[in-house]
């Protein structure tokens, strides 16, 4: 999924919604991403490389997202990406919803485990 993100963001286009759903195998099970109806171009829309449009799936959005600030789209991409990650290594999501009143949402945003 990584490859496939990262070549994704060679080309110069950021996805901005990934989930699980967005992701597919092809017959070989290699990684395929899917639905880029709100992908955006990797330089931003003014080439700064910052977009500021708040859009994509709750569960898998940025902190930068919530908070409303302008954000570089393949970072988001990475963390989706993550969250990916974690639920198909622990089967469950890393926090009850991406928002930034829930404690364990703020503790993956501070980078910090809960003791």
């Amino acid at each position: 999924m990584i490859d496939a993100l990262k070549h994704s963001h060679d080309s110069g286009i950021a996805h901005r919604d990934l989930k699980p759903e967005n992701i597919m195998l092809d017959k070989n099970f290699n990684v395929k991403i899917a639905d880029f109806g709100f992908a955006v171009s990797t330089g931003g829309r003014d080439g700064s490389g910052l977009v500021e449009t708040q859009l994509g799936t709750v569960s898998y959005m940025a902190p930068e997202i919530h908070s409303g600030e302008k954000y570089d789209p393949k970072s988001v991409d990475l963390f989706a990406a993550a969250i990916i990650l974690f639920v198909i290594l622990t089967q469950r999501p890393p926090f009850a919803s991406a928002h930034p009143d829930d404690v364990h949402y703020q503790l993956v945003c501070k980078g910090k485990q809960q003791a």
